[in-house]
């Protein structure tokens, strides 16, 4: 079972982070948002159910525990005698990841309440010289906008800044962003994937914001008037998570989201290379199902020698 742990917890998540720098501006970047966020989901849940294979192999140990249900302990243990820090290992870790994934998910939570305490309606207005802007999902969703964006923008840029915010609505991306947060939460290689999401969705609503409103240009500079405007005031989206002009991104992001714009490169990713993300996905749950026989097959053996 040690291969199984350290192939779905220390090997493929790590192997995501390479295969995400070599596809994320290979493909449409909704294309590429989907891939990356579920194959990430994945890679973290397969590691997660590893943990907890290897945290019940390591309950399995404790004679209490194997007189209660029936199997030596020896048994048990005398299995992972070459690394037996694995399994105690694993609890520490599941433990932890329970920890990281409550708390993701309160604060989740929390954001979507706080954004949905607005008025709802197909936009809101807020009096509020911050210039900020951003999409609450819900049923329906709707986009809230500052005075102090409004003020920034000219027509035609608050028409962009609409359908940029219409876009995260209908495709969705609050949920691409929190499944993506979650696997994060669950596995620490894979915060640069999250990251990564949060600009691939940006990057899918720029596109889709310039189809809309039919000029590329027009986007990109309702981008850089809103970076401009908030910079340095570490300016998110209350309502879902994610800027809608994503200026707490690390630095250079709007530049590249910019220049993509005004610059467009055609999606030359084809065959396998499309396929890598979720291949890794499957391999690593593959690895899950075999540790899970792996200990069914252990634990009846372990029975049978009592």
């Amino acid at each position: 079972m040690f291969d199984h742990f350290v192939w779905s917890v220390v090997v493929v998540p790590p192997l995501v982070v390479l295969v995400v720098r070599l596809i994320a501006d290979r493909l449409p970047p909704a294309t590429a948002a989907r891939a990356v966020a579920w194959s990430a989901a994945v890679v973290a849940g397969a590691s997660t159910v590893n943990l907890l294979l290897f945290a019940m192999k390591a309950a399995a140990q404790v004679p209490t525990v194997g007189h209660a249900f029936g199997w030596s302990a020896r048994v048990v243990t005398a299995d992972t005698a070459a690394e037996p820090w694995v399994p105690w290992l694993s609890v520490v870790l599941l433990a932890a990841v329970g920890v990281s994934v409550t708390r993701r998910w309160r604060r989740h939570r929390d954001v979507l309440a706080l954004g949905r305490s607005a008025e709802p309606g197909p936009l809101v207005v807020l009096p509020d010289e911050t210039a900020r802007a951003f999409a609450v999902p819900g049923r329906p969703g709707y986009v809230v906008v500052t005075t102090g964006m409004r003020e920034l923008l000219t027509d035609r840029q608050f028409d962009a800044l609409l359908a940029h915010e219409q876009a995260h609505l209908a495709g969705r991306h609050h949920r691409l962003a929190r499944l993506a947060g979650m696997a994060a939460a669950a596995h620490p290689a894979l915060w640069w994937v999250a990251r990564h999401v949060d600009y691939l969705i940006e990057r899918a609503a720029d596109e889709q914001a310039a189809e809309d409103v039919g000029s590329r240009r027009t986007v990109a500079h309702a981008i850089g008037v809103a970076a401009l405007a908030t910079a340095g005031t570490g300016a998110t989206a209350a309502g879902s998570g994610w800027s809608v002009l994503h200026v707490a991104t690390p630095r250079g992001i709007v530049p590249r989201r910019v220049a993509l714009l005004l610059t467009p490169r055609p999606w030359h990713a084809a065959g396998l290379l499309r396929l890598l993300p979720a291949a890794l996905a499957a391999f690593s749950c593959v690895w899950s199902v075999e540790a899970a026989l792996d200990l069914v097959e252990l634990l009846m053996a372990a029975r049978g020698a009592r």
